[in-house]
């Protein structure tokens, strides 16, 4: 257990007894801490700083020389966002190892960030909420079915205000995605596409997928604190071609193009269209999967059951350059993003090319100016949070008012959404089409019953460290 392996006391009852959040004062700060500070943690904690930033963990408080633009306009190396963050927040307590922090400041705590490789979101996560912590998880929330399902069992016992950081989900775009769509103006809706530029797209390598031999090991740099990084992954050596970036394209930390950006990519259809649960998953185009790695390039489809009166709906994702083909309401001179979205219905075709539908439009663009001159595209109807497009706001409202459905992205959400982009991820993996069972929580396939839950290493259990 943590506090047996740390020599502290403080949490070998939590599992018997898990706590309830403290309650905010009127005109208090919430005292924040974050768990992953280099890369996307560095913008959650700033997002952070009118808080009280409290406690800062990470496993390497050295960190990745950031490229800085000088007046000239050539760029040179500067500090390390750890570093950086060190300077901004002098009094926050800093840590490599996130059971200490949460045992050794567990009465200074209120809210935890989540920022972590994606097989090291759970464990913290399942700590954090049994101590009464409120939790900001990056996403993808979980690598797996299973540990998303718990989070969402344990977010309901303690009481805890959740979110997940999509952060298109607090945007505009899908609330106007919603709102044409109730209000029947894309008309029914069957088939959607989406498509990525990650993560191996030749030519424009965000990181590198379909890797066929694990990198020759290097020496760990000193200060780093290499056993945290591995957390429940199987222990392997280290190796600078995997942290502090590429660790996404390998089976063991991360859940490669899909895990990484369907997040963002899915969200205006998932809960536009208010898919729910795929009924069925099917790799339908998998190119260089290797026993070590996600492919190259990958078409994922979806199948989603009619919904009351609503259609079914086949959704396609594309990774590695693949897309699909150019609508033809597309003007010639205009061709797909990188990244985007095509919601095609009945009476109109929706195009997105950004990761976070941040702009939403009817194509072709005189088709949108027709109906937005005309008074066809119907008034906001859905909330928008203030200020709009900030989801770390929206977690401290809902913190401040004890209101967990306050952030949208909340587990209630987050989850189900969670589980269907990891479906994508294990049917890359299996290569082969399978039937969901949402109840059950089962497939038709043994073998990709057995990606639903995660392995953990000695002494990385979630009964080992609570």
């Amino acid at each position: 257990m943590a506090a047996a392996m740390l020599g502290l006391p403080g949490c070998m009852s939590l599992q018997h007894n898990p706590r309830k959040p403290r309650p905010i004062a009127a005109g208090a700060k919430i005292r924040f801490a974050q768990i992953g500070c280099g890369g996307k943690g560095f913008s959650d904690v700033m997002a952070q700083k009118d808080e009280d930033v409290v406690a800062l963990c990470d496993i390497d408080w050295v960190g990745k020389p950031e490229r800085v633009k000088k007046p000239d306009g050539t760029f040179e190396m500067g500090p390390s966002n750890v570093q950086k963050l060190m300077t901004q927040f002098p009094n926050a307590k800093r840590y490599t190892d996130f059971r200490k922090m949460l045992i050794e400041m567990d009465d200074q705590i209120d809210a935890v960030g989540i920022a972590t490789p994606d097989h090291m979101h759970f464990l913290p996560a399942y700590m954090a909420i049994m101590m009464g912590k409120h939790v900001y998880v990056q996403k993808p929330m979980t690598q797996t079915v299973g540990e998303a399902r718990e989070l969402l069992r344990l977010a309901r016992l303690n009481g805890v205000c959740t979110q997940m950081g999509n952060q298109g989900h607090a945007g505009e775009g899908i609330r106007l995605v919603r709102e044409w769509f109730e209000a029947g103006v894309i008309g029914d809706v069957r088939e959607v596409m989406i498509w990525t530029n990650r993560a191996a797209t030749p030519g424009d390598i965000v990181w590198p997928q379909g890797i066929k031999e694990w990198p020759a090991a290097d020496p760990i740099p000193e200060g780093l604190n290499f056993d945290v990084f591995l957390g429940r992954a199987p222990d392997r050596p280290f190796s600078k071609k995997i942290h502090p970036f590429n660790w996404r394209g390998y089976h063991d930390y991360g859940c490669g193009a899909i895990g990484d950006m369907a997040c963002h990519l899915m969200d205006a259809a998932f809960w536009g269209l208010q898919l729910g649960a795929p009924e069925m998953v099917d790799p339908t185009k998998v190119v260089g999967q290797t026993d070590i790695s996600y492919p190259l390039q990958a078409i994922v489809t979806y199948q989603f059951p009619a919904r009351g009166s609503l259609p079914p709906v086949k959704l396609m994702w594309h990774e590695g350059g693949e897309k699909p083909a150019k609508p033809a309401q597309l003007e010639e001179s205009r061709k797909l993003a990188k990244g985007g979205q095509l919601i095609i219905g009945s009476k109109g075709t929706v195009y997105d090319g950004n990761d976070y539908c941040n702009s939403p439009r009817f194509i072709p663009e005189s088709f949108h100016k027709e109906l937005a001159d005309g008074g066809k595209l119907p008034p906001k109807k859905y909330p928008r949070p203030d200020p709009i497009g900030n989801p770390h706001k929206e977690f401290m409202k809902a913190i401040r008012e004890n209101n967990p459905a306050a952030a949208g992205s909340n587990f209630e959400y987050a989850v189900p959404f969670t589980e269907m982009v990891s479906l994508g991820t294990v049917a890359i993996r299996v290569g082969k089409k399978f039937s969901w069972d949402s109840a059950a929580m089962k497939t038709s396939l043994p073998e990709a019953d057995a990606l639903l839950y995660p392995n953990y290493r000695k002494g990385w259990s979630p009964g080992e460290i609570a």
